[in-house]
């Protein structure tokens, strides 16, 4: 296994404990601030995984099908544990995981044909802006930074549907073959 593959295992496999310290009250106050260090540290990895790969011609299908799943695992789970603090709202979260469900099976019915789809621009935006929305909404600082947050979503929200369109447009094909 390649560094950036390990790069993502490790990403899925921090998600399980930032999720632990958004959602308990084991370490106190201190408690956002480790779960924003664990957020921020998976999401470094996303962009550094996939810099590398690239760098030194190490893409692989396992990178290109895990990395996106990594992502998508990541950042719905944060978006889940924002919605008790009211953070985020629910349909907000529905929405863009509902891109998500759609995507994974997109890229199912792709690989079913033999196909594999990596990531497109539109997809990597929305994933910056996403995790840029996270990072705002954890860290709370209050004044300007909650209308900061709120830009995020609502521009999180336009790239997760535009990138939805590009992504089946681009990839219409997949939806003609193998019986569809």
């Amino acid at each position: 296994m390649n560094l950036p593959n390990k790069l993502t295992v490790l990403r899925v496999i921090m998600v399980p404990f930032f999720v632990f310290f958004m959602l308990t009250d084991v370490g106190g106050a201190a408690n956002k601030w480790i779960a924003l260090a664990l957020f921020v540290i998976a999401s470094l990895t996303d962009m550094l995984d996939g810099k590398i790969a690239r760098k030194y011609n190490l893409v692989t299908n396992f990178g290109k099908f895990m990395d996106p799943l990594a992502d998508k695992l990541l950042v719905c789970s944060a978006m889940i544990c924002l919605i008790p603090s009211g953070k985020l709202a629910p349909a907000i979260v529905i929405v863009i995981i509902a891109r998500e469900f759609i995507i994974s099976g997109f890229r199912l019915v792709a690989s079913d044909n033999g196909i594999v789809i990596a990531a497109s621009y539109w997809g990597k935006f929305k994933t910056v802006f996403q995790m840029a929305m996270i990072i705002v909404l954890i860290a709370d600082f209050g004044g300007v930074f909650d209308i900061i947050g709120e830009v995020l979503i609502w521009v999180a929200v336009a790239l997760t549907i535009i990138s939805l369109i590009d992504y089946v447009w681009k990839n219409r094909q997949v939806l003609t073959q193998g019986g569809m």
